[in-house]
């Protein structure tokens, strides 16, 4: 069966990532499948297996390649340092997908505004209230002044 296929479903995914949706469920949770999907097309991780999108590396390479991959990575993911710093460094609006502790990390939000300022909209209520973190915001998006919190307003 073509959808069992290495090596024609990785030229399908390579073309178009979505293309993983198509293939059967052992490659869904092949690691170095998914690994080699990812790295062409980050946002493959969103049909990859459950264990899989719990896998550092896997995540890793899926947000180096798309940072929006983010958005599929398991919790606990979306709750380590590391991960989320690499996402935040290309946008800064992947924010939105890490988890509210990060939201409130004065280093990771700060990546995220000085790239995107929209990302403050996601930033903990207390770092929206931060003149520092709204200037660079704003330095970035100037709608961004939206963001902020009523009282700076």
């Amino acid at each position: 069966e073509l959808k069992a296929d290495r090596d024609i479903v990785l030229v399908a995914v390579t073309q178009n990532g979505w293309a993983l949706y198509y293939a059967n469920h052992e490659l869904k949770a092949d690691r170095d499948f998914i690994h080699a999907a990812v790295t062409q097309y980050g946002k493959a991780l969103g049909y990859a297996a459950d264990e899989l999108k719990a896998d550092r590396d896997i995540v890793l390479a899926a947000v180096t390649q798309d940072e929006r991959a983010l958005e599929y990575a398991a919790d606990e993911l979306k709750a380590d340092w590391g991960i989320v710093l690499v996402a935040v460094t290309q946008d800064g609006y992947a924010l939105q997908y890490a988890a509210d502790e990060l939201k409130a990390d004065r280093d990771i939000v700060l990546v995220a505004v000085t790239q995107n300022g929209w990302a403050l909209y996601y930033a903990n209520h207390e770092l929206k209230a931060d003149r520092d973190f709204i200037h660079a915001a704003v330095t970035q998006y100037g709608k961004a002044l939206g963001y902020a919190a009523d009282e700076l307003k």
